[in-house]
């Protein structure tokens, strides 16, 4: 038997006889979990950033905003999202004698990290639609909120599906950061089989694997995407 087989062996024992996959099916789930919320709640914050950063400031209220938001928008981009969730975890949560998961607190930090980025994509999604529908949006009477999130924000995010998808990819690779709080991801139970066999080469080829095969999932849903919005494009 090859020195190959003999780690594949030991690591089939702690994978499926110990209930291994049991742990990986959870890491899978929590970085699904991460990913998914986390990109939803960055779209909603990173949707909010790039209106306020838009509109006329013309008013002392805007303004204040738009100097909050770019503060905002330059700490997340200017930290690595494993010092976001340290600080989140050890430092600002308890000093605010808030008690969370780490799980949830993975969603929030990655949520507002996400958020930044996506303000930026949002706001030359916004820019790149015609300002014509904008002047025809308040032409029919619909206030500037109304015609922005109604009619203009849409089509920005038919503009910036690709880069949404690249930072839903993005936030599936950074989950791995997560153990850093206790969190139970992939590394996790990946890490936990090759502890438990001694020998790490083999689960972290599956690890790289599994990674691999969302990044591929996920291109694929979103070229899918693509096509079918350039389709209905065409029909109008």
């Amino acid at each position: 038997m090859g020195n190959f087989d003999k780690k594949l062996l030991k690591f089939w024992e702690i994978f499926y006889e110990r209930d291994g996959y049991k742990r990986v099916l959870l890491g899978l789930r929590n970085t699904a979990y991460i990913a998914v919320v986390g990109l939803l709640i960055g779209i909603v914050i990173g949707t909010i950033i790039a209106v306020i950063e838009v509109i006329p400031k013309y008013k002392r209220l805007p303004r204040i905003l738009d100097k909050v938001c770019k503060f905002y928008v330059g700490l997340f981009r200017g930290t690595p999202i494993v010092v976001q969730l340290l600080v989140a975890y050890y430092v600002a949560l308890p000093l605010l004698g808030i008690n969370m998961p780490a799980l949830n607190v993975c969603v929030l930090v990655f949520g507002l990290n996400s958020g930044a980025y996506i303000s930026e994509m949002m706001r030359a999604g916004i820019m790149s639609v015609d300002s014509g529908q904008m002047e025809a949006g308040r032409a029919v009477g619909l206030s500037f909120g109304v015609t922005m999130m109604k009619v203009v924000v849409p089509q920005a995010v038919k503009n910036i599906l690709p880069t949404l998808g690249n930072e839903f990819i993005a936030l599936i690779k950074e989950t791995s950061v997560v153990s850093f709080v206790g969190a139970a991801d992939l590394y996790v139970a990946f890490s936990y089989i090759g502890t438990n066999s001694y020998e790490f080469m083999v689960p972290y080829l599956a690890m790289a694997l599994i990674y691999i095969v969302l990044v591929m999932a996920i291109a694929f849903l979103i070229k899918i995407m693509e096509r079918s919005l350039r389709r209905s494009d065409r029909r109008n």
